[in-house]
């Protein structure tokens, strides 16, 4: 994705401490938070509010984007990328509601455990944009500790581009495939009847696919 910079902290702060505008997390904030709005509750009665983990928060705007619409919820992002950690903590740290944690560094091919999560307590896992743009091995590693740390019935939601029974559409989405492949032969749109074979080997369940503008599906996913 391209980058701009809105803003920066101070003269003498790096790339890693400046707030960052992905244009594509711009355009489809909306459109996912209309599809989170009937997937999250919100209005929990627990004494602990529910956990809404993000994987590969980028810029940070997609969880900044969401959490003042759901007050109740706790917002924990996260990063393989450190550069991008001082971005996640500013939209953190001016997020109106205040339910955002700081962001964790976080390789999803390691444990969640590794980084201080305990098994079955995590109420959602959200992952944008991450699946076509890493190697098979993060998909795997997303999927396996969904299947662990998630409660049981809790939600991982996951949105991109993707192929299905082999077959990528439209033919910008083919063209966009190939160019992921030419930069990374390890990239490229993944096919959903594979991603449900995986999902089943990890206690998880497809519940629920919504189209999305620009060809794009957010895909529901059941721990079971």
């Amino acid at each position: 994705m391209a980058q701009d910079v809105a803003c920066i902290f101070s003269g003498e702060e790096s790339i890693r401490n400046q707030k960052l505008i992905y244009p594509a997390a711009s355009r489809n904030q909306d459109p996912i938070l209309q599809v989170l709005k009937r997937f999250i509750i919100s209005d929990t009665e627990d004494e602990e509010s529910p956990l809404f983990l993000e994987i590969a928060s980028g810029s940070g705007q997609h969880v900044a984007y969401f959490a003042p619409h759901f007050p109740g919820v706790r917002f924990q992002p996260t990063e393989v990328d450190d550069n991008l950690l001082g971005s996640i903590t500013y939209y953190a740290k001016n997020c109106t509601t205040k339910n955002i944690l700081l962001p964790k560094l976080v390789d999803i091919c390691t444990k969640l455990s590794a980084y201080g999560f305990q098994e079955n307590s995590v109420d959602y896992m959200y992952c944008a944009n991450m699946i076509h743009i890493s190697p098979y091995e993060c998909t795997i590693g997303l999927f396996q500790n969904a299947g662990n740390y998630l409660k049981p019935d809790a939600l991982m939601i996951t949105y991109g581009p993707y192929s299905k029974d082999g077959v990528i559409t439209p033919d910008s989405n083919v063209q966009f495939d190939a160019s992921l492949k030419a930069r990374n032969a390890s990239w490229g749109l993944r096919d959903i009847v594979d991603l449900v074979k995986l999902a089943e080997q990890n206690n998880l369940t497809l519940i629920d696919t919504v189209e999305m503008p620009a060809n794009n599906k957010t895909l529901i996913w059941k721990k079971n």
